[in-house]
């Protein structure tokens, strides 16, 4: 509706109030997740959302997949009779790929912020340094995200008791998954703050083709249906997903090395008898090797198609749906890691953290209990990845994050809108 409100695609109105009403009554066209390139704009999906307007094809609502043409009834809704221009109009865009990088740009942004808690928590539970965080160390390398993510850090940390108990340490320096995360949760957010600018250009954006300029009298014939620029930012978004989660899995394994941490072995009591957070470290592992493959640039495999008019492609509807699965990965990393400090910070009571962390403490103790012996732990990871991916831990770091209006950054919407926009 964006794109075509524009005025410039050679559409009559009535094909976006009958998109509008789809949206308004819950008429959702089922698409494929498979089997576009992002070239000739996202043709196979965007084709099965406009069968649904004709009658054609599936649709759900309220959670129940119909034949279009039924769904329309009791919609109380008539097939859309398309005019010319219309039908290249409703196929010939990025919207589809736009929308999974959306939707991508928002869980990035969720787990992000989960991943500057327990990355604080953790140097909590190790009993590591405050230097690296000290804002005279970024101001001299200048990098914007590395700025701001370290004064997060510093917010997050002030006022703890277990900071004081430790002032004295003869410890110099910190492993880098503790001491550098502000230049590498740093990168990853200048890196999201990228992405939503591009995506907020392209949400409202006119990418199908030809348009049409009537003050003119012209059709012109381009490409803005290429969505490299969706393609690009969703690889960036997907280094930045990754990188989060890999970070993340280090932290675990420190904390549940005890000549690391200073801490039981794998964070529980009696580790000879119970093998504690073992296996969850394991599972955070195999989910960060995981996203190193799904990471691959896909804008970089073009593939030519349409007997070799279509000659380069930008992959950009695959660039953007991977990350979903990322993020949800890269969540469940996080989660852990949320597991593991909490463990780690018990052992450390009746010392307190700085009040911002025992209030995120308590989200996570509100649904994981303290690990006293084994039990299986499926469910906790499962409660702790949901948590990440809630968007729980958001309001921690919502002033950096690009959809919250944080400064200098896009102000795109929530994730609210976002399943709207996925859908």
């Amino acid at each position: 509706m964006n794109s075509l409100g524009r005025g410039a695609s050679g559409v009559r109105w009535a094909v976006i109030e009958a998109l509008l009403a789809f949206l308004e009554r819950g008429v959702l066209p089922c698409i494929p997740a498979k089997g576009s390139v992002g070239a000739s704009g996202d043709l196979a999906p965007l084709a099965h959302m406009s069968a649904a307007l004709l009658g054609m094809g599936e649709v759900r609502i309220r959670g129940r997949r119909w034949p279009a043409a039924d769904g329309l009834r009791q919609a109380g809704l008539e097939p859309l009779k398309l005019a010319p221009k219309e039908g290249l109009a409703l196929l010939n865009g990025t919207q589809v790929s736009t929308a999974l990088a959306l939707m991508g740009l928002f869980a990035a942004e969720n787990v992000f912020a989960a991943a500057a808690v327990a990355g604080a928590l953790s140097v909590e539970a190790a009993r590591g340094s405050r230097v690296p965080f000290d804002p005279r160390l970024h101001a001299l390398r200048g990098q914007p995200g590395q700025i701001a993510v370290a004064a997060l850090y510093r917010a997050l940390l002030q006022h703890s008791e277990i900071e004081a108990s430790h002032a004295d340490c003869g410890r110099v320096q910190d492993p880098y998954c503790l001491r550098c995360q502000p230049q590498v949760m740093g990168a990853c957010l200048d890196q999201m703050r990228h992405a939503a600018r591009v995506l907020e250009i392209e949400a409202n954006a006119v990418s199908d083709n030809p348009l049409v300029f009537p003050e003119t009298g012209e059709v012109l014939s381009g490409g803005n249906f290429h969505a490299e620029p969706v393609a690009l930012a969703a690889d960036g978004l997907a280094l930045a997903i990754a990188e989060t989660g890999s970070l993340a899995e280090r932290r675990i394994a420190l904390l549940t090395d005890p000549s690391m941490s200073g801490l039981p072995a794998f964070l529980v009591a009696e580790p000879g008898l119970n093998s504690g957070l073992m296996i969850a470290h394991v599972t955070a592992a195999a989910l960060a090797s995981e996203n190193k493959s799904l990471a691959h640039p896909a804008s970089v495999d073009s593939l030519p198609t349409s007997a070799n008019q279509e000659d380069h492609v930008s992959m950009a509807t695959f660039a953007a749906r991977r990350l979903g699965e990322m993020a949800g990965n890269s969540a469940a990393i996080v989660g852990i890691e949320l597991m593991a400090a909490a463990q780690g910070i018990d052992f450390l009571r009746p010392l307190r953290s700085s009040p911002r962390l025992e209030e995120a403490l308590a989200l996570v103790r509100k649904k994981i209990p303290p690990l006293r012996q084994d039990r299986p732990l499926a469910p906790d990871i499962a409660q702790a990845s949901d948590l990440v991916a809630s968007g729980a831990f958001a309001p921690f770091a919502a002033d950096l994050l690009p959809s919250r209006g944080a400064p200098g950054a896009a102000p795109l919407s929530n994730g609210a809108d976002a399943g709207t926009l996925g859908a």
